[in-house]
């Protein structure tokens, strides 16, 4: 099948603010040119051993520097390969027209997921019950309507700016609840203070996927000890360039070098990424 990479920032980091820069693994000339030029990227994912990539796109000028421009940007990038590149943006959570909004990002833009950050966008996933974010509903609703995948951040986050107490898994069991026919990915499985709350929402809910990027692969079985037992539920994923992500081809290898059983690891590197993000034709 393939190995696909759920979580990579492919972002137009020239809208990054300058302090949130500093804290990439590397922001070089060459890191420059894959994000600029697909055909780079793609053949830097052949050498990594990679198929296909979801490239995480958000919205969160305030903290980050990312603007709506983020979703344009990686629905023109993801059109190079669209059979390999998966484009996922961004939407603030306290948009006025969300349902038009998803529409446009869906349907004009051809987006197939939706990134949410907490810590970063300053909210609260479940803000919609006491009626802070009523917005969230309508934004949720049309989510689960157009089949899009959320990916929500959950942990914590070294960026400046960033409020980490928004990063608690727990926060999205209302929407799982209130939801049950959307897809939510735990990026991140709560790392590295609430792990064991992500672990416990990706059983209990059907369509809760454990996402372990940002993670180092030789720590996983530490944080999520029962790894080989949750297998059906967990997604592979690297978060390069994150902070401390430097090669995502090294990071695909330390993972499987990890003593989990081999249907274990092919179900986590490509059977359930293609139940999250079916394959899309080719150019």
């Amino acid at each position: 099948m393939g190995v696909t990479d759920c979580h990579v920032h492919v972002n137009p980091l020239w809208e990054m603010r300058a302090d949130a820069v500093r804290l990439l693994a590397h922001s070089d000339e060459a890191t420059q040119r894959l994000l600029r030029e697909p055909s780079a990227f793609l053949e830097y994912l052949d050498r990594s051993g990679v198929e296909r990539a979801v490239l995480v796109n958000y919205v969160a000028p305030e903290v980050i520097g990312y603007t709506e421009k983020t979703n344009d940007f990686v629905a023109e990038y993801c059109r190079a390969d669209p059979g390999r590149l998966i484009a996922v943006g961004g939407i603030r959570p306290d948009h006025p027209d969300p349902e038009r909004e998803i529409a446009r990002l869906a349907g004009t833009l051809g987006l197939r997921g939706i990134k949410l950050h907490p810590p970063h966008q300053l909210f609260r996933p479940n803000a919609y019950t006491d009626g802070e974010r009523p917005g969230l509903r309508a934004l949720y609703a049309a989510c689960e309507r157009a089949r899009l995948p959320i990916i929500v951040h959950t942990g914590t986050s070294v960026f400046p700016r960033a409020r980490n107490r928004y990063g608690d898994p727990l926060l999205v069991e209302d929407v799982a609840i209130d939801f049950p026919d959307l897809t939510i990915v735990l990026a991140h499985g709560g790392r590295p203070i609430w792990m064991e709350t992500a672990a416990f929402l990706a059983r209990r809910f059907p369509n809760v996927w454990l996402e372990v990027s940002g993670i180092p692969p030789a720590r996983l079985l530490d944080y999520f000890p029962r790894l080989a037992q949750l297998s059906e539920k967990v997604l592979f994923g690297t978060d390069w360039p994150g902070p401390g992500v430097r090669d995502i081809g090294a990071n695909l290898a330390a993972f499987r070098a990890l003593p989990l059983p081999q249907d274990a690891k092919q179900r986590i590197l490509e059977e359930n990424p293609r139940r999250v993000f079916p394959r899309a034709p080719a150019n």
